[in-house]
This record gives structure tokens, sequence and C-alpha cells, in this order.
């Protein structure tokens, strides 16, 4: 995790003007990565929770899936990952699947069995669709036990190799129900964090593995006639997907199967590009421990700050097409962006929701990175230009002092540029603190502060 302590100043200082040679340039006219969005998964039956199960009222179901997913009144996320079947019967901690039972043996006819809810994941796909939602990833944490060498979806274990086809098959079947219910699966995978053993639903593929089923789930959803593509392999520590990407890459089925690159980094952060140019998604991180925490900036390494800079690193440093957080709602000691009452009708909002959402309401599919030229090491700065024109510059001061910063705008300016704080007091809230004469614009910065720069 990228480490950015609290520090305490010792003296009221200044705010810090900016030198024509410490200018920051941003050079809109230059592409960089394109950015396909913003997301969140609500597997495991989240989804069901936000439906109410635990007593949710739907006023307040409304409320967080605006929350989640109005780009006017919340954060406007793009892109939703759905968890594939599983069928621990621990209580909210599984997914129903949709073969519960073996067929009789891999070319046997396989009996699928479809209630249209998946554990509240239909409906919170079609409320998501109906947000303008385009990008549905769907993952499988493991396949059916019986295709598995310890006869189980927990603890491991390793696909069977004569059971590749059938469980390419039911991915497909998978994106099929969903595809009957309206919802296109634009993005399908067949493993999560193949490179860790979990004691809840998980299975393991070395990265050769993962290339010889590919070989076969390439063909088997091209075949399919679904407007999906397979994606890859979303290892649990992105140094470690490295390998995965770069069996991928040296394999002409497996290239030509996969899309876009998927990888977590709870072993640390996104540190180096993946070895790749396909597209290439952060696809899940939240930070680890089990207490819940609605502080901005904390020193904890899980509060809103801590998140807006991995946010900033992994678009940098990593090249990420996209960022999708671990889990948008859950209960109880969660590092999830909005915790849910347990039972109840009540819900709270953490900082590291507000930090996502500084991000993603304003940073649309589609838009680019472009470059920017910085000397301060004490700001981290990143900057976009969206399909409709809107630019924007994310700003995330790290000093303990409100600082004045100059720059030169490369390809456009504008006359009323809007500005908006996000700190431990304000979040994404309206500032007049910009202001613009031709290509420059100064920024008043508040200190331990996110700040978007939204120019039209």
């Amino acid at each position: 995790m990228l480490a950015l302590t609290s520090q305490a100043a010792t003296a009221a200082e200044p705010a810090r003007p900016a030198a024509d040679a410490e200018r920051i340039a941003v050079d809109f006219r230059t592409e960089l990565q394109p950015i396909d969005g913003f997301g969140f998964s609500m597997a495991f039956q989240r989804a069901d929770l936000l439906h109410g199960a635990r007593g949710l009222s739907p006023a307040k179901q409304r409320e967080v899936l605006d929350l989640l997913l109005s780009r006017d009144k919340g954060a406007g996320l793009s892109i939703l990952r759905l968890g594939i079947g599983s069928s621990t019967d621990r209580t909210y901690d599984h997914m129903p699947t949709i073969l519960p039972a073996d067929p009789g043996g891999p070319d046997a006819t396989p009996k699928y069995v479809w209630d249209g809810w998946d554990g509240g994941q239909v409906w919170l796909a079609k409320e998501a669709k109906a947000y303008g939602v385009k990008r549905f990833f769907a993952d499988a944490w493991s396949a059916p036990a019986f295709m598995k060498t310890n006869g189980s979806e927990n603890d491991g274990g390793e696909l069977r190799p004569e059971w590749r086809q059938a469980y390419a098959n039911y991915l497909v079947q998978y994106a099929k129900f969903y595809r009957q219910e309206g919802i296109g699966i634009t993005d399908l995978g067949f493993t999560n964090e193949p490179d860790w053993t979990a004691t809840y639903a998980s299975m393991r593929f070395t990265p050769q593995q993962a290339v010889d089923f590919l070989e076969v789930l390439g063909p088997t959803v091209r075949a399919s006639g679904l407007k999906t593509q397979p994606v890859c392999c979303d290892a649990a520590g992105w140094d470690r997907q490295v390998a995965y990407t770069q069996a991928i890459e040296e394999d002409p089925a497996a290239d030509k199967a996969v899309r876009t690159v998927t990888g977590h980094r709870y072993g640390g952060p996104t540190d180096v590009p993946q070895p790749t140019d396909k597209r290439v998604w952060m696809s899940e991180w939240s930070p680890d421990g089990s207490t819940w925490n609605e502080n901005w900036d904390d020193g904890s390494g899980y509060d809103g700050l801590a998140v807006a800079a991995d946010i900033q690193n992994t678009l940098t440093v990593g090249n990420a097409n996209a960022y999708v957080y671990w889990t948008g709602a859950s209960l109880g000691a969660t590092r999830g962006l909005i915790r849910l009452a347990d039972p109840g009708d009540d819900y709270r909002v953490s900082k590291r929701y507000w930090a996502l959402a500084a991000f993603s309401r304003f940073i649309r599919p589609g838009a680019v990175r472009v470059p920017v030229t910085n000397a301060d090491s004490a700001l981290r700065i990143t900057a976009f230009r969206n399909t409709d024109g809107r630019r924007v510059i994310e700003v995330l001061n790290t000093a303990t002092t409100e600082t004045s910063a100059a720059f030169t705008l490369r390809g456009g300016h504008d006359r009323h540029p809007d500005a908006y704080v996000t700190d431990e007091n304000r979040s994404i809230a309206p500032a007049d603190i910009v202001s613009t004469h031709g290509t420059a614009l100064t920024a008043t910065l508040a200190p331990r502060a996110l700040t978007t720069i939204v120019l039209d």
C-alpha cells in the first residue's frame, strides 16, 4: 500500500507561492492510456443486503444506489463486477451456483438451473444499467466442486484437465442467463486470485494452466454468439500478475482470447506496468482489515487519503485503464465504501467512498490520461481529457500546509473552471480556489486534501 502518514503541522505557515520555474505543465494535446472506468463489486450476496435482506428500506436502497451509481448525486461508478456461483452455504458468504450437481462426467449433458436473482446481483445489474452502466464484469472464484482436484469449491484445488470444456461451457451459460435478463456480460473471468488459496471459494491456476484453459475458453466464447470476451487473471498480487500476463502474451491462442488483463494489488502497490499492450484493469482492492473507519487522514492506511493516493499510483505507475474497488457496501466491520446497518434501515459512508467518487464522477469511460510535468514532490497530480471535451486535473496535496500551485495548460484554456475539495471536513465540496489567465491556472490547495479541477 502506498504509505502516506499523517503529520502534524508545528507552526502555521502561509501558502507557498509557485515560481515560474516550478509551474506544473499539463498537456491535454497528448494521450496516455484510455480510461475504461471505475467500479465496484457486491458479490457474495451483498447485493441482496442492499436490496433489504437486513432491513434496508426501498427509500434507503435508492439513496445507496444513488451514491454508488448516480453521476449527479454520487460517484457515478461505471463498472459492476459480478461473482459467478459458489455454493458455499455460509450466510451472506456465498453465491448461488447454476450447476449444483455433477451431471455424470465432463461429457454428460449438464442440468443448469437459474433463479433470475443470483444473490441479488441480477437486480443490481438491472439497476446499474438503468443508471447508464455498460461494463458488466463477471468473474468466477471457483469451478463447481466436482470439476476440481480437491472436490471442494473452497481451499484452492485445481481444475481437472478433463473438465476444461465443461467449465468453459458453464461460464458461457452464466453469461447467457444474464443475456436473457437483459444484461450483457462484457467481460468474463474464469479465475479469482489463482495465486492464493483461501478458506472460502478459491481455485489455483499456474500461468501455464491459465493459458491452457484460455485455449479452450477463447473458442467457446467466440462460438457462443455472446458479445463478451475473456479477461485474465485477477492475481492477488499486481507483481504476481506479471507472470500470468507474460504467459498470455507468449501463447497465440491465449493472446487472441484475452481482451483485458486484470490484477489485484493486495500483495503491494502497483509498482510496475503490466507487460502488455492490452487494456489493464486493477480489478480488486480494498485495504486489509476488519474495522470500520470513516476518516479521511488518520495515518491508518485505510483512510480516504490512502485510497486517493492508491488510485493516483495505480493510474500513473501501473498505467491501469480501470480501477475496481472490492466492495461497494457491506455489513459491520467492513473496509467497503459504505456500511449497511445490521440489521436496520440505515447506512454510513466512509471517506474512502468520497476519494473514489472524486475520480469516478468526473473522469468518465473513454477519457484519456494526459501527461503532467510536476517538480513538487508533495503534489501528486493526474490529468484527463473526457470524450465530451471536459478536462480534469486531480491534485493530492500530501503536505501539511496550504500550497499555491501554478499550472500551464497546453491544449486549451478555460475562463470559468470549477474546483471541488475532499478532505476531513469536505466531500467533493465546491470551492472558489482557482483562477485562470489564458493558459495559466493558479490553484490554492488545502493541506492533506484532494482537489478536483474541472475545465470545460
